[in-house]
């Protein structure tokens, strides 16, 4: 369809909605310089006939489009281009001046735009058609049924109960944690988490240093979160027996906090290795420090026999434990956790009370019935079966392609050529409706950085291997060693 240069196509065998590519083609149009500022856009009814579609997907694609701002309804007059979004006042006419940034992020955005559908080989993507919508849409309308007659109670900051219990079951079986329920606080995931372990931290006595290592590679957004809370982040390398104690212990010998990934590290997927383990604990009882333990993927271990969660053999109470069912559940759940120390269990109760305590009732009581009833076993059994056939048939497809792999997770991992720009890779892969992740951005350290990508395979099932297989093997084949 083409009116006043825009060009709409519809593949009806896209995974996208036919709505998500409408405004797909009209955002370009308006990108690019076709339609602009003030442009009056097709009515509804006669864009629907042009196309052959209903009014209602149209009304959809215009919604998506004024959700970004791109388009402004105007009356009588219908649907306008709307005027680009002002640019932020430069620094000294009003903007806010901040220090400069000693570990910049280089990834602006780890996804090609919030609340847009989720592209081929995106991480942190859990397998669409695995998702359990019925039984979860059962089980949360009948959680609200049974929190409406319970309105008037205050609920707990902490969490439901009924949860914080069965969350705590479920740790001592899957992660050898022995923890009370008062020990767990409900958050809304791991960056909540991480911010109500930062925020906490003063209260927690041991060391006083706003220092904290983190691991390089590592992920980015733990060095934002610290950053934001007054912490000094110190970058420790990663070997292939997981955060080196020694080289961070001589780099910030009075840090305050270490964050690790523990049991599968992020992005490169090792463990921490038993003698790594004992150093890391022993360092914290010396000092006086805190850990704490993102428990990254865990679960979803594909390879071997999952290890233990640091927090399992930690006889001190050093460790703050981490955990979210976003990997596992998809990010629409919204639910995590902290598991304190005993000792610490009290204060950061009432730091979560003050200023981030738990969310939707309805949803956490919807979550303390899917796993009561076991269906969160079984869905991770499932997946876990799942994302390893997909995982093996995406690394088989680029072997056959001549590109070597390595396992991570439910991902394959590609190293670029050393000049190659993961950067400029992952905007013309967004560009092309796939979003492989690059690695580049994960490293501090320049001496140690490397281009390379994370393609997760969670969704890498027939249809995108026909499909988008081949645009990945476009942005792929120019930057191979």
């Amino acid at each position: 369809m083409t009116r006043a240069g825009l060009v709409i196509e519809i593949d009806r065998s896209r995974r996208r909605t036919i709505a998500e590519q409408i405004a797909a083609s009209i955002r370009e149009a308006i990108a690019d310089g076709r339609l602009v500022e003030g442009a009056r856009l097709p009515s509804w009814v006669d864009l629907a006939a042009q196309l052959g579609v209903s009014r209602g997907t149209v009304r959809r694609a215009y919604e998506i489009l004024a959700d970004a701002q791109l388009v402004v309804a105007a009356g009588a007059s219908g649907t306008l281009v709307a005027p680009p979004v002002a640019d932020a006042p430069p620094a000294g006419r009003g903007a806010p001046r901040h220090p400069p940034d000693p570990y910049p992020d280089p990834m602006p955005g780890m996804t090609p735009a919030y609340e847009a559908p989720s592209f081929p080989f995106q991480n942190g993507v859990p397998a669409q058609e695995a998702y359990p919508v019925k039984v979860w849409a059962r089980l949360l309308g009948r959680a609200a049924r049974s929190r409406a007659v319970e309105s008037t109670v205050q609920p707990d900051p902490r969490g439901d109960p009924r949860l914080r219990a069965r969350i705590a079951a479920h740790l001592a079986v899957a992660r050898g944690i022995d923890c009370a329920p008062d020990q767990v606080v409900v958050t809304t995931g791991f960056r909540a988490g991480l911010t109500l372990a930062i925020a906490a931290r003063r209260d927690f006595g041991g060391a006083s240093s706003d220092r904290a290592w983190v691991e390089d590679p590592g992920f980015p957004v733990i060095r934002r979160s610290l950053r934001w809370q007054g912490m000094r982040p110190v970058a420790a390398p990663v070997d292939a027996e997981g955060l080196d104690v020694a080289a961070a212990e001589a780099r910030a010998p009075d840090a305050a906090l270490a964050v690790v990934s523990a049991c599968q590290h992020a992005p490169l997927g090792m463990a921490l290795s038993p003698p790594r383990r004992a150093a890391l604990l022993d360092w914290a009882a010396r000092s006086g420090a805190w850990i704490v333990e993102d428990d990254f993927l865990a679960e979803l271990q594909l390879d071997g026999r999952v290890a233990p969660a640091l927090a399992a053999e930690d006889p001190r109470g050093s460790v703050i434990h981490l955990g979210t069912f976003a990997k596992t559940l998809g990010q629409m759940i919204g639910l995590g956790f902290v598991v304190s120390p005993p000792g610490i269990a009290e204060r950061v109760a009432e730091v979560a009370a003050h200023i981030l305590p738990a969310p939707c009732p309805i949803a956490q009581r919807g979550l303390t019935h899917f796993l009561e009833e076991g269906h969160y076993l079984r869905h991770l059994r499932r997946t876990r079966t799942l994302y390893a056939e997909r995982r093996s048939r995406l690394i088989r497809a680029l072997a056959d392609a001549g590109i070597e792999a390595a396992p991570s997770g439910p991902a394959a991992l590609v190293w670029l050529r050393e000049d190659a720009d993961d950067a400029e890779m992952q905007a013309e892969a967004w560009a092309r409706g796939i979003a492989p992740g690059p690695l580049s951005g994960w490293f501090v350290d320049p001496a140690l950085r490397r281009p390379g990508t994370l393609i997760c395979a969670t969704n890498f099932d027939a249809r995108a291997e026909a499909a988008a297989l081949p645009r990945l093997l476009e942005v792929l084949r120019p930057r191979l060693p």
